[in-house]
């Protein structure tokens, strides 16, 4: 397979991959795995099958890392401890977003109501593009990256997998893990249409950076009318933004690399609404990351099929409106990992031990993103009204912490075993 990131001499770069990355671990069979996705949970994934001996390469459909995206955030024992055993909780904290209060403002841009950070942001939040990148540099040295390409087609036999890609060759491996999210082509590939797994919310969104003309100091805006939210809030030590729309809408899903027409609608959504939004709307032409995409979640009774397992978003994207997803990718990664190498690499008994152990606790997580839809977008002025007046008591009433204690308990219900050779 071509690896994008080195050109020259291709005869020897291949001969010096074999070498790098040809570890192995004693005793285990299936240990040359195949990861589609280069976003979190395929990195993550990557870093522990590493430790526990499996070669792994990671296929990613865009040409380079994915920077931008919206603020990702980690709740509770379970999340932060990943982090620490993964050795990157110092390069996660550096650069956190630091972020405060949202207040919720009217058209005129006034503050309304302000919700603690804690409600929206956890213990730790990060860019998903930091976060990214941060993972990227963790495993890259013992990781083959193809960036540029994308499987096409998956034939199991007795002894593995023939994978073809759209650009390069077909290769063989012993086993196939599609992290490539929502839209995942390799659950497509191997379980069916989309529309069998993918449970749409009725809420479409977009997220873009732009600079930070607010004057936003580690805090956010959010402006609410019927069926429609905008947010602007600050990023990267304040030297940007990130300008968030969340719509009401029973579009199909559109051609994600048809920009020009996403960007059509959003426009059409939100075009004279008010507070900044023609300003951002204006912004969004030149912006250098677009992302727009359906709020959804994958049900489905099993995340396995022979050879071929899912995990993140693909097996059980719990929605981005649950603030449970990135979380649940990295417990997800450790425990898939942590599963095949106590299984020796025995993939049926693996699969079935991570769906055993991580199942009940994603469902747990999808109940977060469960109903959330129509409180972000209201589908009435008279609904909007009173979410903004509740939001504005909230601070005085006595259950005021409760969402946050929910999504605490929610991100800490999962015991993680301790799988070994972890450092």
């Amino acid at each position: 397979m071509t690896d994008t990131k080195n050109t020259k001499n291709t005869k020897s770069t291949k001969c010096e991959k074999y070498t790098k990355y040809a570890k192995g671990t004693k005793g285990a069979k299936n240990i040359d795995v195949l990861i589609s996705g280069a976003s979190v949970a395929g990195p993550a994934l990557a870093h522990w099958l590493h430790r526990h001996g499996f070669n792994t390469t990671v296929v990613e459909r865009a040409p380079a890392l994915r920077d931008g995206g919206y603020a990702v955030d980690f709740r509770g024992e379970a999340h932060l401890s990943i982090l620490r055993r993964m050795g990157i909780m110092d390069a996660v904290q550096r650069a956190r977003t630091g972020m405060g209060s949202m207040s919720y403002v009217d058209s005129a841009g006034k503050p309304q109501a302000k919700l603690p950070a804690d409600l929206f942001a956890g213990d730790v939040e990060i860019l998903r593009g930091d976060l990214a990148r941060i993972l990227y540099d963790a495993t890259e040295q013992h990781t083959e990256y193809v960036f540029g390409d994308s499987i096409t087609s998956l034939t199991e036999d007795a002894d593995g997998v023939t994978v073809t890609f759209e650009r390069a060759a077909p290769r063989r491996f012993d086993l196939v893990i599609g992290a490539d999210g929502l839209h995942s082509t390799t659950r497509r590939l191997v379980f069916g249409p989309e529309e069998r797994f993918v449970k749409h919310l009725g809420v479409h969104c977009a997220i873009f950076t732009t600079a930070n003309h607010l004057g936003l100091d580690h805090t956010g805006h959010a402006y609410r009318t019927a069926g429609r939210l905008a947010a602007l809030y600050s990023a990267r030590h304040n030297t940007e933004a990130k300008a968030v729309f969340y719509f009401a809408s029973e579009l199909p899903d559109l051609d994600r690399r048809d920009v020009p027409r996403q960007q059509a609608i959003l426009a059409e959504q939100f075009a004279g609404t008010g507070w900044e939004c023609d300003r951002l709307l204006q912004d969004m032409r030149s912006a250098p990351d677009f992302y727009f995409d359906s709020v959804g979640q994958v049900r489905m009774d099993s995340w396995s099929r022979g050879r071929v397992a899912l995990l993140g978003d693909a097996a059980h994207c719990p929605s981005s409106l649950s603030g449970m997803g990135t979380g649940l990718a990295l417990v997800g990664a450790y425990v898939l990992a942590g599963e095949l190498a106590a299984a020796h690499g025995d993939h049926r008994v693996a699969f079935a031990r991570y769906e055993e152990e991580l199942r009940e606790y994603a469902e747990g997580c999808q109940k977060m993103g469960d109903g959330v839809a129509r409180l972000m977008v209201p589908d009435s002025r008279l609904m909007a009204a009173l979410l903004n007046r509740y939001y504005k008591i909230m601070p005085y009433l006595p259950g005021k912490n409760m969402a946050a204690k929910i999504a605490r308990r929610t991100a800490e219900n999962i015991t993680l075993r301790d799988y070994g050779r972890e450092g």
